[in-house]
């Protein structure tokens, strides 16, 4: 068996070279246009005549590139002296895609039928991918973290989409396909809009750059339009975030998209002061201590039912403790039961909603998508 599928990947390689070629040399047309990006800090798109140029910065090492992209249309001739990055011929018409993040953005844009191919399908909830692999015509490849590679080797894709980490040390035999891996490495971003704003990257290696454009202007008007409504309201009431999971309680840090979308909805957040982008790993004591007379308590949660306040003290004893479990002012979010991870990454707009509502149930949003009250 690893004979032939050795044998296959060298094929698959072999015949995918002419679009796939990545590390071209040439010399960068001094005649670009710089795409505005107001708020992605990760991500520059330059466009030249016949060509653009993604690069995407290092997350973890400043000063450096991760990665380059050049995109030249698939219907039209190289053009001389590309510059060196990892070619890839838009649209992209069949994409192998890791995360239902990204999957539900390239659907939303209306390019579900480019979807060759998913990973981690247990954890998918839109129901056009869900029926779309039940009926064959989008295949499940598998764990992201150890793919099917005979699956994607038949599908023969035109690119892989996939979420880079620190010291990954890289894509294992997915990097021997030949096929251009885009990393996504927008969940580095620091900011609710800076990470958004990536669809006007993925919009164009699909073909949709007009419908991304259009979308994240529209996410990014009403977001303004929210913060400012949230701003204006009296109270400023504070909140704690997420629960203890086993013997750590993770909290998002003060500059994490997170911390920043309470900030926001005009919430006090115990954490805000730090600096850090990512989530914290803190003991009950800590976070009762910075956190225990929190108004609000809002917690995400993966489960068939209803979270309940039974359920919580039962969990952990030091729950009860909370002076939002006392009051009875505990939102929350079921992601086994809605679209939370799916949508919330490109519609920051929509969360910051629900947050506002949480923290002022005087302004009138509509309801919440996201959260409700648990019950006792």
């Amino acid at each position: 068996m690893r004979q032939i599928l050795n044998t296959h990947i060298a094929l698959l390689a072999i015949a995918l070279l002419s679009a796939c070629q990545g590390n071209r040399q040439g010399g960068v047309s001094p005649t670009g246009d710089t795409l505005t990006l107001d708020y992605a800090e990760l991500l520059t798109i330059v466009d030249y005549d016949g060509y653009s140029v993604a690069s995407i910065r290092d997350p973890w090492k400043k000063g450096r590139n991760l990665h380059e992209y050049v995109l030249v249309p698939k219907d039209a001739d190289l053009p001389e002296g590309l510059p060196k990055g990892t070619l890839v011929r838009t649209p992209v018409s069949k994409a192998v895609i890791y995360t239902s993040v990204h999957s539900g953005l390239v659907h939303e844009l209306g390019a579900q039928n480019q979807i060759g191919g998913v990973c981690d399908f247990q954890y998918i909830h839109i129901p056009y991918i869900i029926d779309a692999v039940q009926r064959g015509s989008i295949i499940d490849c598998g764990d992201a973290m150890s793919p099917d590679l005979e699956r994607i080797i038949d599908l023969e894709p035109d690119a892989i989409m996939l979420s880079p980490f620190e010291n990954s040390g890289g894509y294992g035999r997915v990097e021997e396909l030949g096929v251009p891996i885009v990393e996504c490495a927008d969940y580095m971003e620091t900011s609710a809009l800076g990470r958004a704003e990536w669809m006007k990257f993925y919009g164009r290696l699909f073909g949709k750059g007009d419908e991304a454009d259009s979308l994240f202007d529209e996410v990014s008007k009403n977001y303004q339009e929210l913060k400012q409504l949230a701003s204006q309201a009296v109270s400023q009431p504070s909140v704690i975030i997420d629960m203890k999971i086993g013997s750590v309680w993770y909290v998002p840090g003060g500059q994490s998209t997170q911390g920043r979308l309470w900030a926001d909805a005009n919430a006090s957040y115990p954490f805000a002061g730090d600096t850090h982008s990512g989530s914290l790993a803190l003991s009950f004591e800590t976070v009762f201590d910075k956190g225990g007379e929190a108004d609000i308590w809002a917690i995400r949660y993966n489960q068939p039912m209803p979270m309940t306040y039974r359920q919580l003290a039962a969990d952990f004893h030091g729950n009860a403790e909370l002076k939002a479990f006392r009051q009875r002012n505990v939102y929350g979010c079921n992601t086994a039961s809605n679209l939370f991870y799916e949508e919330t990454p490109f519609h920051p707009n929509w969360l910051l909603r629900d947050y506002i509502q949480i923290c002022h149930p005087e302004i009138d949003l509509g309801g919440l998508r996201y959260f409700e009250k648990i019950s006792e």
